[in-house]
């Protein structure tokens, strides 16, 4: 079992005292809010709908043109967080890799269970694919990304669009419902983010567990599926179930990726940590990278 670093393991107690359990909406929601430091300047940023969905565009060279395009969805248990959660976290995106960036506002669970969010998230990604021209960037260089719960949602939409998507940015998503790794069991208490709140994140998105809609890892297939970039906590209970479905993509032919970050745990992107500099750096290298899809 690995350790924390000492930093991250400050940084894990005092988010925890201070995170309520799984249970209460409300509380959970107000939580997350908190404010944390701001992102860099971006040249354009604004708000617009995309197929019915809220969305807000980080252009950090609006008039550029062939740049690469990532649609990305927020984490939070598919029931809390938002654009605003998340704006730091996609202003250093789009300003690293000079890629523009469309953020989703999907609908939120328990009040609009699975397939809500996952409906938006495939309408946003076709929207994107629509305006991409518009945007300044390459149709065949559209990327779905997300963390947390946001990377199941990109992990699912590049299942549901074969051939539309050019790559996939997956931060420690959750892959399979069925929470039955060893990882969970190493790190699903006193690592911030617990297996109680993961079992009960699952049980108000909904769905069918075994549906690849759903769980991903389920899917029977990933031959086909784009050019894949795994991050990783190594102390999360998330961890096992992404490395088994990058073993999937590699056995399916995939160019698949995987960034496993020592001594830190799930939800790190967000946190004043070395690894979390070095993983957005990374991550914006390759989105830079991103080629374009015939």
């Amino acid at each position: 079992m690995s350790a924390l670093s000492p930093a991250a393991r400050r940084l894990c107690d005092a988010m925890t005292a201070g995170f309520p359990g799984p249970g209460d909406v409300d509380a959970l929601r107000a939580a997350a809010e908190v404010a944390g430091p701001p992102g860099p300047e971006v040249a354009s940023v604004y708000d617009t709908v995309a197929s019915g969905v809220p969305v807000r565009v980080y252009d950090p060279a609006p008039g550029a043109a062939g740049r690469p395009l990532a649609v990305y969805f927020h984490g939070g248990g598919w029931v809390m967080c938002g654009l605003d959660t998340h704006d730091a976290l996609c202003r250093e995106l789009a300003a690293a890799s000079g890629a523009v960036v469309v953020s989703a506002d999907y609908r939120l669970a328990p009040e609009h269970p699975w397939p809500a969010a996952c409906d938006d998230a495939l309408g946003v990604l076709l929207w994107a694919r629509a305006e991409a021209r518009a945007l300044g960037c390459d149709p065949g260089r559209v990327v779905v990304a997300g963390d947390s719960s946001g990377g199941n949602l990109a992990a699912v939409t590049a299942l549901r669009a074969p051939g539309l998507v050019a790559g996939q940015l997956l931060a420690y998503p959750p892959l399979d419902a069925s929470m039955g790794t060893e990882s969970v069991t190493a790190y699903g208490r006193g690592h911030f983010h617990t297996a109680a709140h993961m079992a009960w994140y699952w049980d108000q998105y909904g769905g069918d567990p075994a549906h690849p809609h759903v769980s991903p890892a389920r899917a029977p297939g990933l031959s086909g599926l784009p050019r894949t970039l795994l991050l990783l906590a190594d102390c999360d209970l998330l961890r096992d179930e992404g490395l088994a479905y990058a073993r999937r993509l590699g056995e399916a032919g995939v160019d698949c990726e995987v960034r496993l970050h020592p001594g830190v745990f799930h939800g790190f992107l967000g946190l004043p940590l070395p690894a979390a500099r070095s993983a957005l750096a990374g991550a914006a290298a390759w989105l830079a990278g991103t080629v374009r899809k015939e």
